[in-house]
């Protein structure tokens, strides 16, 4: 399964949003690979609720980036032709 690192909070616990099953895990920092970061992607295994291996999912963050980059470049070319006038 896939997630992406939502936060860290107090610097020690890494919480971890699941796409598919659209609920979040927690776990110590520590054991997040190296290189992680906020908004960060992992290819996750996990046997019930233990993790078995996290690993970085450069290929899908790589997707969600430009998917977010082409979401914001349409918001900006809607502001550009809006048929109201700015004040």
């Amino acid at each position: 399964m896939r997630g992406t690192l939502d936060r860290i909070e107090d610097g020690q616990l890494a919480v971890i949003l699941l796409e598919e099953e659209q609920r979040e895990i927690v776990l110590p920092v520590q054991y997040l690979p190296k290189g992680s970061r906020v908004h960060s992607w992992f290819e996750i295994v996990m046997d019930g609720e233990e993790i078995i291996s996290i690993a970085l999912d450069e290929e899908t963050a790589e997707s969600k980036m430009n998917e977010a980059e082409d979401l914001m470049q349409k918001l900006r070319s809607r502001r550009r032709s809006s048929r109201f006038k700015r004040e």
